[in-house]
Parts: C-alpha cells; sequence; structure tokens
C-alpha cells in the first residue's frame, strides 16, 4: 500500500447531501521539460473554497507509477457512489525523459503510444492500492480496437447502466481510431476521437469497449463532464471538449437524453472558444485540458482551463451553464503555478479534516 505521506498516522463527484459534503479535493499533474513530474499532486481546498488551493504533501508527488512509460498525465479522481471508494485514473505516458523504444515525440505517441490507463484505488484518500493498468482497447471477445494512444481519461457513474440499482462508470478519452486492418496505424486520415467504455470497478475483466462518443471529423481531446439535476427532475450532463482542428478551441455542450454516451443523444451548443482570453492573442488553441465541477455549497460551476505551453490552470465561473462561462474575476484566487490537466472531487467534512494537516494551512 502506498500512503500519502510516510510519516502520516495510518454523482458526477459529489457525494451525498446527508454526507455533510465540505472542500474540494483536486488531482494534476506538473509539466516540467527539466525534470520527472509527470506523477500524481493533490491540492486542497482552503476550507470550503474551491478558488483557493494549497498543495498536500509539500507540493512532492503523491503517487508514482512503475508501469509502462512511468509517467502518469491528465489525472482524474472519482468516487463510487455505492462504495464510497475513490479511483485515480491518468494517462500512461512519459513525454519527458522518455527513453523508450521505439520512438517519441506527440505524432509517435499519438498513433503508437499505450492504450491502457493506469489507476489506483483508495478508501480513505491517505492510503492508496499500489497502481494497475487497463486496457480500453480491449473488446469484450478478446480482440482489440485498432487505436492509437489513449490519453485524458475522465468518468461518469450511471446509477442504471446495466438496469434498476446496477451502476457503472460511463468511461471516456481521446485516442486516434484506425480501422481494425490497419494494425500498424499508417492510415495518414486517422483523426483524435472521444472514445468510451463502461466499467465497474476498472479491473479488465469489468470493462466493456463502447466505441465512439464524439466524432467531430476532425481532431476533439481533453472531454470533461459534469451533471446537474434540474428543478424538472431530470438529469442534465455538461460536456466541455477541446476542438484541434476548426478553430473552435474549447467548446461547450449539454443534453438531457439519460443515455447521453450513445450516438442518438442530442446535445445543444452553449459555448465555443471557451477560454480563449486566457491565451496569447486570444488564440483558442491556446487552452486545453479543461475540468469542470460543481459547487456543492453553491449555485456555482467551475471550468479550469489549461492554458498552454507552461502557465496551467485558469478559473471560469457560471451559475448557468447553459448560456456558457466567463472568466472568474477574483484577486483572491489562489493556485500553485504549473498545476496543469486535472479533475476535483467534492469532499466529506472528515475527509477534509483528515487531509488538511497535510497542507501548509496554517
Amino acid at each position: 500500500m502506498s500512503r500519502l505521506l510516510q510519516e502520516t498516522a495510518g454523482q458526477a463527484n459529489q457525494p451525498d447531501t446527508d454526507r455533510d459534503p465540505y472542500g474540494y479535493l483536486l488531482v494534476h499533474f506538473l509539466e516540467d521539460p527539466d525534470g520527472y513530474a509527470e506523477r500524481i499532486y493533490f491540492d486542497l481546498s482552503e476550507g470550503d473554497n474551491p478558488e483557493r488551493w494549497h498543495p498536500l504533501n509539500c507540493g512532492q508527488p503523491v503517487l508514482t507509477s512503475n508501469l509502462g512509460t512511468t509517467g502518469v498525465r491528465d489525472p482524474y479522481l472519482v468516487r463510487n457512489p455505492e462504495s464510497g471508494r475513490v479511483y485515480v485514473i491518468a494517462t500512461d505516458l512519459r513525454v519527458y525523459g522518455d527513453e523508450g523504444a521505439g520512438g517519441s515525440g506527440w505524432e509517435y505517441w499519438s498513433h503508437h503510444g499505450s492504450t491502457k490507463l493506469t489507476i489506483w484505488q483508495t478508501d480513505d484518500l491517505v492510503h492508496f492500492s499500489q497502481p494497475w493498468q487497463l486496457d480500453v482497447s480491449q473488446r469484450e471477445d478478446g480482440s482489440h480496437a485498432q487505436l492509437g494512444m489513449a490519453w485524458a481519461p475522465e468518468c461518469l457513474w450511471v446509477s442504471d447502466y446495466y438496469g434498476p440499482g446496477e451502476g457503472a462508470f460511463v468511461l471516456y478519452w481521446a485516442s486516434k481510431l484506425f480501422a481494425d486492418s490497419d494494425s500498424k496505424h499508417e492510415d495518414a486520415a486517422a483523426y483524435d476521437q472521444i472514445l468510451w467504455g463502461a466499467t465497474r470497478d476498472f479491473s479488465q475483466e469489468s470493462f466493456t469497449y463502447g466505441g465512439v462518443f464524439i466524432d467531430t471529423g476532425g481532431n476533439a481531446i481533453d472531454t470533461t463532464m459534469v451533471q446537474r439535476r434540474m428543478p424538472s427532475g431530470k438529469l442534465r450532463t455538461y460536456r466541455a471538449t477541446k476542438d484541434n482542428a476548426f478553430g473552435q478551441g474549447i467548446w461547450l455542450d449539454w443534453t438531457d437524453d439519460r443515455r447521453w454516451w450513445l450516438p442518438e443523444a442530442q446535445w445543444q451548443l452553449a459555448q465555443s472558444k471557451v477560454g480563449a482570453s486566457f491565451a496569447v492573442g486570444g488564440d483558442p488553441g491556446g487552452v486545453e485540458g479543461p475540468a469542470l465541477f460543481a459547487s456543492h455549497s453553491r449555485d456555482l460551476w467551475y471550468l479550469y482551463v489549461d492554458v498552454i505551453p507552461s502557465i496551467g490552470y485558469r478559473p471560469m465561473v457560471s451559475s448557468s451553464p447553459e448560456l456558457g462561462f466567463e472568466a472568474l474575476q477574483s484577486p483572491d484566487f489562489l493556485m500553485a503555478p504549473h498545476t496543469k490537466h486535472g479533475g476535483v472531487l467534492s469532499l466529506e467534512r472528515a475527509e477534509y479534516e483528515r487531509l488538511r494537516t497535510l497542507t501548509d494551512m496554517a
């Protein structure tokens, strides 16, 4: 077992309201061309304020992978609302210091990189399992979809995925998709699409490959999602995705379809070129890796966008995501530099107090 600190004694991403929600946990990675920073880091909110963040473990990585490429990027964390267990899932990719055989660089990785995700689980957010990997290209019959690198994984829990009371995570990620006959991935016309699958526990045994979730006809990556219970009782699903083909940058859309991952779901565009004002020259392509999450104490939704190449997260906020997001106008926003491409988990008060002792907060 791995511990958050060696010296420590031993839903849409929100706990139920009767669990006393308080505080937030941010998972992310850092980008350091001169070092090995592609590991798992955690930041804790300052009290119940998701606009001020303090690193855990003195800003050092909490989790490190010895599997695959030994690098982990684009991490996300999610809670199983039935068991309370939390999972961390991440891209298996080491960009800096990569000495792997076969080649390197984005062109190579996107065509021939790992189709496996690296995963940890925890029941208390302090003690973590050893990492394992899930190959998202594997079909139920044992064959493999011909995918390039699997990256930027996220998921939502669907309480009735298999039927009433039989839930699963619907997992989505970005990959280039090749024809089954193209085992060498030589089709120059292949592009990044958002694919999906389902799993109860991120094990290979429970995983079912689903197919295409988003196909724009050009490169689309980095989908993030959050859900909202409407006054009508409907569960509305919002998603933000990065367009790398048509100049739209990050776009935001939404649907009220219960089976939102299926091709027949109807999505409504809410906003395009999201966060472009943060980038140099207002370039929509200068932001990526969005992270959507909801406040559990106010009627607010947050969207963090990663300003590239090396700035990191900048915050956006909305009281009605259907109308889009705008830059958070707050001089009090606090986050360590270069914090990038992760996810936010709503905590319970007991979890927050347990983790608070591991930050630099007084």
